[in-house]
């Protein structure tokens, strides 16, 4: 099938490609999996029945796969990508609509925060606009605009009041110290920087939580900690920003480029 001009979900004018072209957006993954795992019932179910612990690296690719398809992908590749998850979900019991729910915040929530602070040039009427895209595309996974919600305050309002299922026990931070520091093969791990590399941006994703969440994980949130993870988000950014365009700019956005600037079939 020839998807030539195809915008797929959301195009290029859309505040969800503004916001997931940015490497940064990579805080904001990890983030949501320090927050997913305070839901007792999402710990065990996204994470126990899953092979994060024996293939880390495995499922984050197919995580990150999954979000650079529905975004950048054409029409057929989102709805596909779509499907696959739904019938895996349904094959594991996963497809509750309050666990997927929860897991749909946690995920753009995290996307949206990290990118804002990073970035100061967002107002609330794009990140708005953001969550009603997130909204629509929830579908995917089960959901839809009615069940999600579609702005900012709706969000905050949503989180507040799940925060009394929320625990941050002994799994929880069992699971925050497997994101920290996490398995990688010896060589890797002794003869290059990205065990102190990684520990460094997860550490970061773990800062820019709630002050809430973090106080749920038996960390105390010291005065100033909001303020300096903000100004190290926008410093990152600032340094992402002057790599060539080949190394901050994904596959799957490249691909979406490149379909786009295709000819039409006539």
């Amino acid at each position: 099938m020839d998807t030539g001009g195809d915008p797929g979900l959301f195009g290029p004018g859309s505040q969800t490609w503004r916001v997931h072209s940015h490497p940064i957006v990579w805080i904001g993954g990890l983030r949501a999996l320090y927050l997913q795992a305070l839901h007792p019932v999402a710990l065990r179910g996204v994470f126990t029945s899953s092979n994060y612990r024996a293939d880390p690296w495995g499922r984050l690719r197919r995580t990150a796969d999954f979000v650079g398809t529905t975004t950048f992908g054409s029409l057929p590749a989102a709805e596909a990508a779509g499907a696959r998850v739904r019938e895996l979900h349904h094959r594991l019991g996963l497809d509750d609509p309050h666990l997927l729910r929860w897991v749909h915040c946690c995920e753009v929530g995290s996307f949206l925060d990290v990118y804002r602070r990073s970035d100061a040039a967002m107002d609330s009427l794009a990140a708005d606009r953001y969550l009603a895209e997130q909204a629509a595309a929830s579908r995917l996974i089960g959901l839809g605009p009615a069940a999600v919600p579609c702005n900012t305050a709706e969000l905050e309002a949503y989180f507040d009041s799940m925060r009394p299922e929320l625990t941050g026990d002994s799994q929880a931070r069992a699971v925050a110290r497997f994101l920290l520091l996490p398995p990688m093969p010896t060589r890797v791990r002794l003869l290059t920087p990205a065990l102190p590399g990684w520990a460094a941006m997860s550490g970061l994703a773990f800062g820019a939580l709630p002050g809430w969440a973090r106080r749920m994980y038996g960390v105390p949130s010291l005065p100033g900690t909001d303020l300096r993870v903000t100004w190290s988000l926008r410093a990152l950014r600032l340094a992402v920003n002057r790599l060539p365009p080949r190394l901050r700019t994904g596959p799957h956005l490249r691909a979406a480029q490149q379909r786009l600037a295709a000819p039409t079939p006539d």
